[in-house]
């Protein structure tokens, strides 16, 4: 039966979580390893994660594809992996990416909805030229197969714009429980926020995905048709690594603590971090490499490779790496991980 209940979802959302976005372990043979792929999912869980994606951009949309045909088996596989570890636990939250026509998108969403998933991330670049009436018809028929969670992806990564008239229409559906706002672009950004605030809705919630200022959004408070909202979480690739920090970061966030001169500073440091990893000075096109690299020099994948032979690290990349583990430990888990490795990758 499709799981469209809002409320378990909406409610865990609702009080603000890290959800990093799961990565894809293949070993040097650009193998899928499952051994890996169990171990990121505990590392996430224990490192105080309120949910994980999967089957999203840092699980490579390319798991898509027949020639890997991995879509099903990563989801069901990380589905069992995390209910391993959370052992009935249902303050945590398992989101879907879910992408293609509607016709995919509707298989990948009932797929998801059977096998366990709270929600799906949405994404739309394959209606990369539909008009406004099309996307909604095309969200509500998804939206009633498992709750929605809109997805603002960055156009230089696959990304499109969308206007206010979208996120308006957007937000009236009833099964939308959140939006992970990820254009890399203040103006965007308020769109949405604005959309959101003059829709009277007070059961969906921000959720950052602007990896150059995470902490700038978190700490915002957003003014619109006399309403005040707030980014309560975030749903990033960032947060794949460093999850105890980034989980220790919000809680100080949502208490208050910190000035603003702290906050300032710990921005740029997190946003320098995020631009080795994620390789804006090149389009982006090492990113996912690069995410996984760092996940490699902490023994938690086995290879930096992506299934695309062309996705590589950037020429240069592997220094800025070196540069700002050096300069931020203190935004990384290497301690936590290096403890606890062993059991994850052996029980």
């Amino acid at each position: 039966m499709a799981n469209t209940d809002c409320n378990a979802p909406g409610r865990h959302l609702s009080r603000g979580q890290v959800i990093p976005a799961m990565p894809l372990a293949l070993d040097e043979n650009r193998e899928w390893d499952k051994r890996y792929q169990r171990a990121l999912a505990r590392y996430y869980v224990e490192a105080g994660a309120g949910g994980i994606a999967v089957g999203v951009h840092s699980t490579q949309f390319e798991i898509r594809e027949p020639e890997h045909a991995l879509f099903e088996p990563v989801l069901e596989f990380c589905a069992q992996s995390i209910d391993d570890c959370v052992e009935g636990n249902s303050n945590f939250v398992r989101i879907a990416g879910v992408c293609g026509t509607t016709e995919q998108a509707s298989r990948e969403a009932k797929f998801a909805s059977d096998h366990g998933y709270d929600a799906a991330l949405l994404s739309l670049t394959a209606l990369a030229d539909a008009d406004d009436e099309a996307l909604i018809q095309h969200c509500k028929t998804i939206g009633e197969i498992i709750p929605l969670i809109g997805f603002y992806l960055q156009p230089t990564i696959g990304g499109r714009t969308y206007e206010y008239s979208f996120w308006r229409r957007f937000v009236e559906i009833p099964s939308v429980v959140a939006i992970k706002v990820a254009p890399f672009d203040r103006y965007a950004t308020l769109e949405v926020i604005r959309a959101l605030a003059d829709s009277g809705r007070e059961d969906v919630y921000l959720y950052t995905g602007n990896d150059d200022n995470i902490i700038h959004d978190l700490l915002s408070t957003f003014s619109f048709a006399g309403k005040e909202l707030r980014f309560v979480g975030g749903l990033l690739g960032q947060w794949a690594i460093g999850t105890q920090k980034a989980v220790e970061l919000l809680k100080r966030i949502q208490s208050g603590e910190d000035s603003i001169a702290e906050w300032t500073k710990a921005n740029a440091e997190l946003t320098d971090l995020n631009g080795a990893i994620f390789d804006p000075t090149n389009g982006f096109s090492g990113c996912l490499s690069g995410m996984n690299e760092m996940l490699r020099r902490d023994r938690l994948l086995p290879s930096h490779l992506c299934l695309e032979e062309s996705e590589q690290l950037s020429p240069g990349q592997a220094e800025e790496l070196d540069r700002v583990t050096a300069a931020y430990p203190h935004l990384l888990d290497r301690e936590f991980i290096a403890e606890n490795l062993d059991r994850w990758l052996n029980e």
